[in-house]
């Protein structure tokens, strides 16, 4: 009857407040589940004792009762006939049955009772296991879920990280091409100065020929002039 001993730690457990006290429900749910179908092995094994010990008590207690019924209608028997002296000594046999009915009757009682917690406990298991199953299934699932979330996470923290690195090579290309749209700037003013250096040079002797022109135009004219007036 050692199942028995914990009939009220069985009748008193609530599973769902150890399984929400549990840091990991998932694993801890098959482990109640283990426990509680060992249980409720032992219920049922040991069930068929009890039931044998309650039947087996009934037994004694209704073949007593009816020797106790059967010494009192002989005691009755014997005081019609006129006997009084058979009729006590059936009394007597009476008396010394009755004596061991009241143990027969707490052996009875004692067997039920057992049988009774038997079931209670019985019901209690089945009904724990079949709850602890539903549980198990939203756990198992609410688990996957949350791997999935925690996969999907990684994966989108993967992506950050990319981006980041995406963007720190935008920056670094934008920066590049600013020092090469300033490289390109400068050439252009140094081939600007050049180029004007250039046109002043030849604006230089632009004008010389330009004022040899006029020199030579101004010779001719003069020449001219002095001709025409004989000189």
């Amino acid at each position: 009857m050692g199942i028995l001993t914990r009939f009220k730690d069985i009748m008193e457990a609530n599973i769902n407040a150890l399984l929400d006290k549990a840091e990991d429900p998932e694993k801890m749910v098959d482990q109640y589940l283990r426990n509680l179908e060992s249980d409720l092995g032992k219920v049922k094994a040991e069930t068929a004792a009890v039931m044998a010990d309650e039947a087996k008590a009934k037994r004694e207690l209704d073949s007593c009762k009816q020797e106790v019924d059967k010494y009192q209608a002989y005691a009755e028997k014997a005081l019609k006939a006129g006997n009084e002296s058979d009729a006590r000594a059936f009394l007597e046999k009476k008396q010394s049955v009755a004596r061991k009915l009241e143990t027969l009757q707490q052996n009875y009682d004692l067997a039920t009772a057992n049988a009774t917690k038997m079931r209670e406990m019985h019901d209690k298991l089945v009904k724990d296991i079949n709850s602890l199953k539903e549980r198990r299934d939203e756990i198992k699932a609410k688990a996957n879920q949350a791997k999935a979330m925690q996969e999907h996470n990684k994966i989108r923290n993967n992506v950050s990280d990319t981006s980041s690195a995406m963007a720190g090579l935008d920056r670094m290309d934008e920066k590049v091409n600013r020092m090469l749209d300033e490289a390109n700037a400068m050439t252009e003013l140094n081939q600007s100065q050049a180029d004007s250096d250039i046109d002043n040079l030849a604006a230089k002797y632009d004008s010389e020929e330009a004022a040899a022109e006029t020199s030579n135009a101004v010779d001719d004219e003069l020449a001219a002039l002095k001709a025409q007036m004989g000189l």
